[in-house]
């Protein structure tokens, strides 16, 4: 089979897959409607990114639309940077200042607009598009741009794990984990489409023609892989609250004001005592939605207190805090002989966890064990 018709029939799928993807996010009912429609975006902009493989068939007489269609490509990694913030804070919205992304894509059209726009007539190119330096400037633009937004996409999800880790119990963290998946794939991914655009130049065609048939067929299986993941979690993100604060961007507020340390410190023991008590005899871990906003409220103690306590003072992530309790709960379960008949993942349940995956992970984190393993042991 002829490469470019190879290329041409992966390409159209690829399209028809994004489309359909897109349609799906933009009419699926969820509570984070504006994530999906970013993600759509995302999956519209990269269909019509994608369909340059085979678009250049019916715009040979209109290359001015062919041109612009490349253009578009700058939208892609804005959507998908917006959209990773509206996933990970839930009281994330659309502002006005957002509108600066899509200023590469307006420039980008300016610029193109005295050479690259009026050098076309109906069925002509005067000079070889490769050659012009507005073609070297975009392509460079574009690197520039994947390189800041990856960078700064992977510098939300650190803090959004940081967050979440100080504020929440619930040991499924799907969300970071499936953004880091994402921004992973699509990192190597454009490590290929870059090593691909140096190829054009190499004089290699027949090289160049088979790196278009492997990022075609990369982009097709991305995008099966995001349609596979939404299908088999539906309700697979749980975003917190933008306005939390890390206890280390909390501690230099407080190291500023010496006596506020003194008075904090007189109460650092009893608080400690009452906490680990309480944790003991009202067993909140239970929950496996608790949030340190929940136990705060239980226990008297303002939030941002407790935070620094667990954090700063025990040494702890609130969520390795809650688990540790409930690792301590499964342990004696688990040499109970009177509960012998419950199995493990009827014991994960009770303790607090909802995920087995979680629940051997900690378990094993924390005795050296696995739960099975212990409880013959």
């Amino acid at each position: 089979m002829d490469k470019l018709v190879l290329l041409e029939g992966i390409a159209r799928i690829c399209v028809f897959v994004s489309l359909l993807m897109a349609f799906f996010l933009l009419t699926v009912k969820t509570e984070n409607k504006l994530a999906n429609r970013l993600f759509a975006f995302f999956f519209i902009f990269s269909a019509i990114d994608l369909s340059g493989f085979f678009m250049y068939l019916y715009t040979e007489d209109h290359r001015n639309l062919e041109i612009f269609r490349s253009t578009f490509c700058l939208l892609g990694m804005p959507s998908f940077y917006l959209y990773v913030l509206a996933v990970c804070y839930s009281d994330f919205r659309l502002k006005w200042k957002h509108l600066v992304h899509v200023l590469p894509f307006v420039i980008v059209n300016l610029i193109f607009i005295p050479r690259i726009y009026s050098s076309i007539n109906e069925g002509s190119f005067i000079g070889p598009l490769n050659s012009m330096s507005e073609i070297y400037f975009i392509q460079i633009l574009i690197e520039f741009q994947y390189v800041f937004y990856i960078v700064s996409v992977f510098l939300i999800l650190k803090k959004y794990k940081e967050i979440y880790l100080e504020n929440y119990a619930n040991p499924s963290i799907s969300a970071y984990k499936f953004l880091f998946q994402m921004t992973c794939v699509f990192l190597i991914a454009h490590s290929i489409v870059a090593l691909k655009n140096v190829l054009r130049y190499s004089g290699f065609r027949e090289i160049f023609l088979w790196a278009n048939v492997l990022v075609g067929t990369i982009a097709l299986f991305i995008t099966c892989w995001f349609i596979m993941k939404a299908l088999k979690h539906p309700e697979l993100f749980r975003g917190v609250n933008s306005k939390l604060v890390l206890t280390k961007d909390i501690l230099p507020e407080i190291e500023e004001k010496p006596e506020t340390v003194n008075k904090q410190n007189d109460l650092i023991g009893t608080q400690i005592a009452t906490l680990k008590q309480y944790m003991t005899e009202k067993e909140p871990f239970l929950d496996p939605s608790l949030t340190i906003q929940e136990l705060a409220n239980q226990i008297n103690i303002p939030v941002r207190d407790l935070s620094i306590l667990i954090n700063h003072h025990i040494d702890q992530h609130f969520f390795d805090f809650v688990n540790e309790y409930r690792i301590q709960k499964a342990m004696h379960i688990l040499k109970d002989q009177t509960k012998s008949q419950l199995t493990v993942l009827e014991i994960l349940y009770e303790v607090g966890f909802n995920s087995k995956s979680s629940f051997n992970t900690s378990f094993k984190k924390y005795t050296n064990l696995t739960p099975t393993a212990y409880r013959k042991g």
